[in-house]
């Protein structure tokens, strides 16, 4: 791939916007998916996202919006999908132009539910799209610290390494550095176990457990997820590196990460509903949670702290007793 010819953002919300000021730092003009009219009509008026990451400005200009999902992938070779995964599969029933032809790139870090599939494989089953035409985008990096232009690192996996130096270019910056790899399952399942952890992690902060005890948490955590990337897919991975550590990392310390903010609430006594009605935003790793929990079934990892987080969010057990049953099982 030497261009990714004409690139689409496919989202609304605080990572689509930072994704897109990430593109249009490098390319001229961009199609811009939403699924809301009111919101565009905001956006163009406004010259900035009107919900997400509202400091951010924009050029609109250069921007073409549409809540047509046909007219955008139409129109464009690349498409960035930068939904919730619960929502991904409701936004592409309504797709009726082919994609096996474009190039994906994933920027969800979430399994779509009930399938309990990753988004590169369900790209793949269900529309066809080749394996090598499929990028997954890693963090450690937030949308918030992305508009502050604080300097941030990604990693782009492809089969294709070349196809994913490409995708490594175009979002690249003065305040981005990216780097390349072909571990595409590895990734993407460890983006989401590191928001299952980070709810662990919310739910012991809001329980009044300290520093101490959360760096034990996060040292298990990358060890399951060391435990289950390599059952799942087995290749010479550094489990250390950002794409993993460094994403859980930050996803279970940051003030930013929403998957830790609804953890503590959990931890304070929130029940689900009300945590998530309070929000008012996706915690990803609570329909996560639930994915690995039943994809686990097939392989028989010992993951006790995924284990702990979802007999708190869906057998509702007491957040005090599961997290003591969890601390004495660490060393």
């Amino acid at each position: 791939m030497k261009s990714p010819g004409k690139i689409a953002i496919m989202g609304g919300g605080s990572w689509a916007t930072a994704i897109a000021k990430m593109v249009l730092a490098q390319a001229d003009t961009l199609n811009w998916y939403m699924r809301r009219d009111d919101r565009i009509a905001d956006f163009k008026r406004l010259g900035h996202n009107p919900a997400y990451l509202t400091s951010v400005k924009f050029d609109v200009k250069r921007i073409h919006f549409s809540s047509n999902i046909n007219d955008i992938v139409k129109e464009s070779d690349t498409l960035i999908f930068v939904t919730p995964s619960p929502y991904l599969k409701n936004h592409l029933k309504k797709l009726k132009t082919k994609i096996k032809d474009k190039f994906i790139i994933s920027a969800i870090k979430g399994i779509v539910p009930d399938d309990n599939m990753i988004v590169s494989d369900y790209f793949t089953k269900e529309y066809g799209v080749p394996p090598e035409n499929i990028a997954v985008v890693a963090g450690p990096c937030h949308a918030e610290e992305v508009a502050m232009e604080r300097l941030s690192y990604l990693t782009i996996a492809c089969p294709d390494t070349n196809k994913a130096t490409a995708v490594a270019r175009l979002l690249a910056s003065s305040y981005i550095k990216t780097s390349v790899s072909n571990d595409v399952v590895g990734i993407e399942y460890g983006s989401v176990l590191k928001n299952v952890y980070a709810i662990a992690a919310g739910i012991c902060n809001g329980l009044k457990y300290g520093d101490n005890f959360q760096a034990v948490l996060m040292s298990n955590a990358v060890q399951e997820m060391e435990r289950f990337l390599q059952t799942v897919h087995p290749i010479d991975r550094n489990v250390n590196d950002s794409a993993y550590l460094g994403d859980l990392l930050v996803t279970g310390y940051s003030n930013f990460s929403r998957n830790r903010t609804f953890g503590a609430m959990i931890g304070k006594g929130y029940s689900v509903k009300s945590a998530q009605m309070e929000m008012e935003m996706i915690a990803e790793g609570y329909y996560g949670t639930k994915c690995i929990k039943e994809i686990n079934k097939h392989y028989h990892v010992n993951m006790p702290i995924v284990d702990a987080v979802y007999n708190i969010l869906y057998e509702r057990i007491s957040p005090v007793i599961e997290i003591k049953l969890l601390t004495d099982s660490f060393r």
